[in-house]
């Protein structure tokens, strides 16, 4: 024998989840990159000084200037760690911009990604004549009166499985084919929000799906048109993209979480 120990087996190694809030507004995205401020880099950081060098996995990536309340992350260390402990140290170093809302170990297997089974995004729009200065970072200030039926005609032809090439960036190889499980406007006092369930988005698609239906609110597109906008698989054809900070992940579902609240219904 050596004497040297052997590295832990993979089945051993515990995983923990993390659940995230955080203000997206001085931050370039959550994945990390060099030389910026990211979700990432400064959660990987914080965490290296509990557990040494670590690979955190979330569960969807957001860009710069979007927010989250209820991303997820998982992460693997070699030895137990205490979930109490992970949090407030984590929230000492990282608050008030990120907050650590839970910490606890996972079941086996479970991967932040991976074992997702939906994802569910918030947009808010300020639809009022003047600003708000203290909601400026949240919300998108549209001073035009918005037809918040004709939102949710337009928003009725997302639902199901389509391909959202015409409210996609695209990358190489990758599909642009999702299933929306719900998606509606509402209107509550000057606050109009989206609120859209999938199993995944592709880059930018919850921001272009908004801009669509702010350009029908205003009255510039029918709700009619929208289905052959899906259909042309066209970026042209679409009305861009809604400004980033007005977006929020605000929950990510887990079939052991589901099962759960079925079970309590």
């Amino acid at each position: 024998m050596s004497g040297v120990p052997e590295p832990p087996r993979l089945d051993s190694v515990p995983t923990y989840r993390i659940d995230v809030a955080y203000d997206g507004s001085r931050f370039h995205g959550y994945a990390r990159q060099p030389g910026v401020r990211t979700i990432q880099g400064e959660l990987e950081e914080a965490l290296f000084r509990l557990t040494g060098p670590v690979d955190t996995f979330v569960a969807g990536r957001t860009d710069r200037g979007v927010h989250a309340s209820g991303q997820v992350i998982s992460f693997r260390v070699p030895v137990a760690a205490d979930p109490i402990r992970i949090q407030q140290s984590l929230n000492r170093q990282l608050g008030p911009e990120i907050a650590i809302l839970g910490c606890f170990e996972a079941p086996a297997g479970f991967h932040a990604r991976f074992s997702a089974t939906s994802r569910r995004y918030s947009y808010r729009i300020l639809n009022r004549g003047a600003p708000d200065p203290f909601r400026a970072a949240t919300s998108w200030h549209v001073s035009d009166p918005l037809d918040v039926g004709a939102m949710n005609r337009a928003a009725a032809c997302f639902v199901g499985e389509h391909d959202f090439a015409a409210f996609c960036r695209k990358a190489a190889g990758a599909s642009t084919v999702r299933r929306v499980h719900h998606a509606r406007w509402q209107r509550r006092s000057d606050v109009v929000a989206f609120d859209v369930e999938a199993s995944a988005f592709c880059h930018q698609m919850v921001r272009s799906l908004v801009a669509l239906c702010v350009a029908v609110g205003r009255g510039r597109v029918d709700p009619a048109d929208v289905p052959a906008i899906m259909e042309s698989a066209d970026r042209n054809s679409a009305q861009g993209a809604a400004p980033a900070h007005g977006l929020t992940l605000v929950e990510v579902c887990y079939e052991e979480a589901s099962s759960a609240d079925r079970e309590a219904r």
